[in-house]
């Protein structure tokens, strides 16, 4: 991976390959680091991601945790989260994204875990909105899309 711009998308605990598999995908073509928290919902492997993007993982910048912890811990790390959540004040249009950013994704059943909110921080939860107030949210790969984008648009999208 190229040195300069890295932005870091973390998907905590993912639980369907496909969804992975288009974030992972988006992540090589924005040369953004792919953080995958686990446990996994399912083997990364080709039968499992190959309509998503497995012809995309050789190309991509992706860390594998075995916990939060680990993730925690790691050099590799973001200094600085954003968890994306429908428990949010602020919409991610307000928030002030910088070089070397973390957008942090709950799981497609339960999303990002209460002890997770509270280790993140209000001030760094950030909802992305919706004209539906009877739908819930969004699909996990196309929330992470609109993320990648939007932050990528501020701090600057890396270039080939």
């Amino acid at each position: 991976m190229e040195t300069g711009r890295v932005l870091h998308v973390v998907l905590f605990q993912p639980e369907i390959a496909p969804n992975t598999g288009n974030v992972g995908r988006m992540c090589a073509l924005t040369r953004s680091r792919l953080h995958l928290i686990h446990p996994l919902g399912f083997v990364i492997n080709d039968r499992n991601l190959r309509r998503a993007g497995m012809d995309y993982w050789k190309s991509l910048d992706v860390q594998e945790h075995v916990d939060w912890h680990a993730f925690r811990a790691s050099p590799q790390t973001p200094q600085r989260l954003w968890l994306f959540t429908t428990k949010a004040e602020t919409i991610y249009w307000d928030a002030k994204f910088t070089d070397g950013d973390g957008l942090v994704f709950g799981n497609e059943g339960a999303g990002a875990p209460t002890w997770l909110h509270d280790e993140i921080g209000a001030a760094q939860r950030v909802s992305i909105p919706h004209a539906n107030a009877a739908l819930r949210s969004l699909n996990l790969s196309t929330a992470a899309g609109v993320a990648t984008y939007e932050a990528l648009r501020q701090i600057g999208l890396p270039r080939p």
